[in-house]
């Protein structure tokens, strides 16, 4: 199993604040439209390991903001040599460098979008009925209809002779089409909340005959906005938040510190064969109102409102 970051982690994961525009947003690529000066940037991404990893070498930031018929995001990725090769829609774009959305509306950790990106303005998206871990599957004919996507690229695409500035992404996102795997009210209302990450997919190249080529035998690089602590992204649980208000205030937290039980439970099922009931077994400090509830096959773990089960499903109790 990959070495993963402290559980007490989850509890830090990114929040952004996204606007809301007067009116719906052109898409050139550039982010030129005068509605992204009221949307800030995010923090600078990082490895997707944490803060503790290697500072990417290139800067990678997003803009957020909604209405009520899109969600809008806005990319900035730092890249001296732009190029992509990939051209056919719903290729593995991460073969190619790339910028990629993961979203899950409605916050279980179950039924999640991924979108993908490269510099020719090719995508990819897929549909995740639960994470890889508890058995997926990704259903790859999924489409997000309605979407737009623009890229801008500040330089040369493929070409290796001169040296480029880097390239920028818009996209918009139909709340239409979220709601076909939403279990909510779409699109959000001020308070809300929206579990997000994005990711940005970076090879090392090198140059042969005049073409960009990776590296042969070099891992691609991971740089995220929110870290995952391990080299998978699908672990929704670990995604940060986008809020939709002007007000910045916080995530809830119980579901951070149920995921952090679910992990000392799937590492205890694995050396034990069964769950635990008990806090003491899994080597975790008491948490104040938990409960857990276990069967042979089942498993579901409550803490105030919140409840989540064995197949990592989230939801809360209204």
């Amino acid at each position: 199993m990959p070495a993963i970051e402290p559980a007490a982690k989850l509890a830090l994961q990114r929040h952004y604040v996204a606007a809301r525009a007067d009116r719906p947003v052109a898409l050139s690529g550039r982010l030129d439209d005068p509605q992204w000066g009221g949307a800030g940037w995010s923090d600078e991404f990082v490895d997707i390991l944490g803060s503790h990893a290697p500072k990417p070498r290139f800067r990678t930031r997003m803009k957020m903001m909604w209405d009520d018929e899109h969600l809008y995001i806005g990319a900035e990725l730092e890249e001296p040599h732009v190029w992509a090769t990939l051209t056919e829609h719903d290729s593995v774009i991460f073969h190619d460098n790339d910028f990629e959305v993961f979203v899950d509306p409605d916050g279980d950790c179950q039924l999640y979008g991924e979108l993908e990106i490269n510099a020719l303005n090719t995508t990819w998206d897929l549909l995740l009925v639960k994470p890889y871990r508890a058995g997926g599957p990704a259903i790859n004919g999924w489409e997000i209809k309605g979407l737009r996507t623009a890229v801008h690229v500040d330089g040369t695409l493929n070409d290796p002779t001169d040296t480029d500035r880097g390239w920028s992404v818009e996209i918009a996102i139909p709340w239409a089409s979220l709601s076909e795997i939403a279990h909510r009210n779409l699109p959000p209302k001020a308070g809300d909340f929206l579990r997000i990450n994005f990711s940005r997919v970076q090879w090392e190249h090198e140059i042969v005959d005049g073409k960009y080529r990776k590296v042969p035998g070099r891992p691609e690089d991971n740089w995220v906005w929110s870290p995952q602590g391990v080299v998978d992204m699908h672990r929704p649980e670990r995604w940060g938040w986008v809020h939709f208000s002007s007000s910045a205030s916080e995530p809830p937290r119980e579901p951070a510190t149920l995921f952090e039980v679910y992990e000392a439970q799937r590492l205890f099922r694995g050396h034990h064969g069964h769950w635990s009931s008990r806090e003491e077994e899994l080597g975790l400090a008491p948490i104040p109102g938990l409960r857990i509830e276990t069967t042979a096959s089942f498993l579901e773990l409550s803490l105030g409102d919140w409840r989540l089960d064995h197949d990592s499903r989230l939801w809360r109790v209204s």
